[in-house]
């Protein structure tokens, strides 16, 4: 194959995809509590197998989710503006992005990265989807620094053929393939394409964007391998906090309880019949007239042990992610505003950096659907707008807030997107204070007093 043709493309970027299968389905069972169960010998008995499908405890669902909990985009800001700009919001809404994005950066914390499509429909509102890792993939101009996207493959099954579908974009073209879905899995050496043909479609067609329209969502990138997954280095963490408790149970299931012991004691009464086995319970007394019999009991296994191991992995696994002991452990008591908030403090800068990495994708996004949708297309400088990561009580929110509004830190609006406020919430707002003056008002009453100075402040002065 000719390297750059639409076939040698397809191939390589199917083969990617397909290498990469491995880790997506090891992160994704990890992320849902899936693990691998702790080994056991083969010829263990059925109620140690049992035991054993109760000790595994998710703990990578938990690293993952208490990060995409506050990763929220809030709108985005154009160049030259102070304002959340009301054309990209739209588009961002119109395609449902509000939750949409949520699956995007859910996706990518498991996997290390995710990916948007945005396609033009010949209407205002273009469409854009957020795609999983397993079914598309990107590539980069070598030598770009993984700007300048080369190629992007999507790849999935049509429910409705069976058969194995392909779409390849390219900055100029975009083509379709398809092929008969393999019985033995999908291996990309042996796949045979053939170019798809759909009533009422013509394929390849012109890229009207002029750009591959998949864009990575990657997390935490780094410049030779990409975006990172969130659990990557903490699974073996969790595989021993499973054996740990796979110990535990068997421990406590056959050796927590005291186990009795006697000794003397006859197999025969005195006419040769076989002696019943005692019958313990806790209304009963063990009794014998045998002077040599002796009764005891072996102290049982003690399970702190098992706790101690396991609470010491999951300070392992709460410091390298960065995740709060307290949101793993399930431990709080007698805890200040202050010392939560420090407790919090690496999981909030972990946040706002992942923030950088997911603002260019998103970005990049917005710039494609807001050509597709005929508008301006910043070249550089636009900015996404985040939601706080930080959870602190509304009283110390507004109060902060009303103090940068009364300062001149920030505006009227910057002051309602610090509160938390939705832009569609803002225009609502703004919207009907320009029909009640309301806004006058408030910034009156915000401006800091100066005694002796009329009007400053001071609600009752003209």
């Amino acid at each position: 194959m000719t390297p750059g043709s639409p076939e040698w493309w397809l191939r390589r970027l199917h083969k990617g995809l397909a290498n990469r299968n491995h880790a997506n389905e090891l992160f994704d069972a990890y992320y849902r509590g899936d693990h691998p169960l702790p080994w056991l010998p083969s010829q263990a008995h059925a109620e140690f197998r049992r035991i054993l499908r109760m000790t595994r405890s998710n703990y990578m669902g938990l690293v993952i989710d208490a990060t995409a909990e506050r990763l929220a985009v809030e709108g985005f800001r154009l160049p030259g503006t102070d304002d959340s700009d009301d054309d990209t919001w739209r588009l961002w809404q119109g395609n449902d992005l509000d939750g949409d994005s949520d699956k995007g950066i859910l996706e990518s914390l498991i996997h290390g990265t995710a990916y948007t499509l945005t396609q033009p429909n010949d209407t205002p509102m273009p469409d854009i989807w957020i795609e999983h890792p397993s079914q598309a993939i990107v590539e980069y101009v070598p030598g770009s620094n993984r700007r300048k996207r080369a190629a992007g493959l999507k790849l999935w099954v049509d429910d409705w053929t069976g058969r194995l579908a392909a779409t390849l974009f390219l900055p100029d073209w975009v083509w379709k393939f398809d092929t008969a879905m393999p019985k033995h899995g999908v291996i990309a050496e042996s796949v045979i394409w053939a170019p798809r043909s759909v009533p009422g479609e013509d394929w390849p067609a012109r890229n009207t964007l002029g750009a591959v329209p998949l864009v990575e969502l990657a997390n935490n990138p780094r410049l030779l391998s990409g975006g990172v997954s969130e659990i990557s280095d903490v699974i073996d963490v969790q595989d021993r906090i499973n054996k740990t408790m796979a110990d535990r149970l068997i421990t406590q299931d056959f050796g927590a309880f005291p186990q009795k012991w006697a000794t003397g004691y006859p197999e025969e009464d005195s006419d040769g019949n076989p002696v019943q086995p005692i019958d313990i319970g806790r209304d009963r007394i063990v009794a014998t007239d045998i002077a040599e019999t002796k009764f005891g009991q072996w102290e049982s296994a003690p399970l702190d042990p098992y706790s101690n191991a396991k609470r010491e992995d999951v300070k392992d696994i709460a410091s390298r992610t960065r995740t709060p002991a307290q949101y793993l452990l399930g431990e709080m008591s007698n805890v200040n505003g202050e010392t939560l908030k420090a407790s919090e403090s690496g999981l909030v800068s972990k946040v706002r950096q992942r923030m950088r990495s997911f603002s260019e994708g998103f970005e990049e996004t917005m710039r494609l659907a807001r050509q597709a949708a005929g508008l301006p297309v910043p070249d550089e400088g636009m900015e996404t707008i985040w939601r706080n990561p930080e959870f602190r009580t509304e009283g110390e929110i507004t109060d902060a807030a009303v103090k940068q509004l009364a300062s001149g830190l920030r505006d009227m609006r910057a002051a309602r997107e610090f509160l938390g406020m939705s832009q569609t919430e803002i225009d609502l707002i703004e919207g009907r204070e320009a029909t009640t003056g309301l806004d006058a008002t408030l910034a009156r009453i915000t401006r800091p007093v100066t005694p002796g100075v009329p009007g400053d402040g001071n609600p009752a002065a003209p």
